[in-house]
Formats: C-alpha cells, structure tokens, sequence
C-alpha cells in the first residue's frame, strides 16, 4: 500500500507475485509441511500467506516436550499425504 501511495506502484499492478514480493520471506518458497505444537489447530498468523499450500500437523505435544520421536511421527504422517497444491 505504502508504494502505491509514493505512486511507485501503480494499483492495478497488484498482484499475488507482487505482494509475495514485499513478504520477510521473499524469494523462498513456501513451506511443504507446518507443524504446529501443543494441539493447537490455528497458525495463529505464522506464515499466512506462505502457508497456503503447505501440509499443517498438529500433534499434541507442547513445544518443550517436543523431540525426535514426535518429528519422525509427524514426517511419517506428512509422507502419507497426497500433496494435490490446491487442486
């Protein structure tokens, strides 16, 4: 919004390339998997965006308690999945 308002970028320009653009994540790609601890089922606006098209785990265990046993877990369950990308 702010360079549109400098009239660096014109509003009919504004695309999803282009607000991927001005993310703190610009350039990577996005994550295939988000796990997210504790059993909590929301992303609480971690990686909106980014996100979109990623696989989300939520195992029950809290991020302290959270070791290799639960990563393994979670990858073996993400292996499971069909990645379909929104399709």
């Amino acid at each position: 919004a702010e360079a549109v308002e400098r009239g660096e970028l014109a509003s009919k320009d504004v695309d999803e390339d282009t607000l991927g653009r001005f993310l703190y994540t610009a350039g990577d790609p996005g994550p295939d998997l988000v796990i997210r601890t504790s059993g909590e089922k929301r992303l609480s606006n971690f990686l909106l965006w980014q996100s979109a098209y990623s696989e989300l785990i939520f195992p029950p265990v809290a991020w302290p308690d959270f070791g290799l046993a639960e990563l393994l877990n979670s990858l073996d369950e993400y292996r499971g999945r069909g990645r379909r990308f929104g399709k």
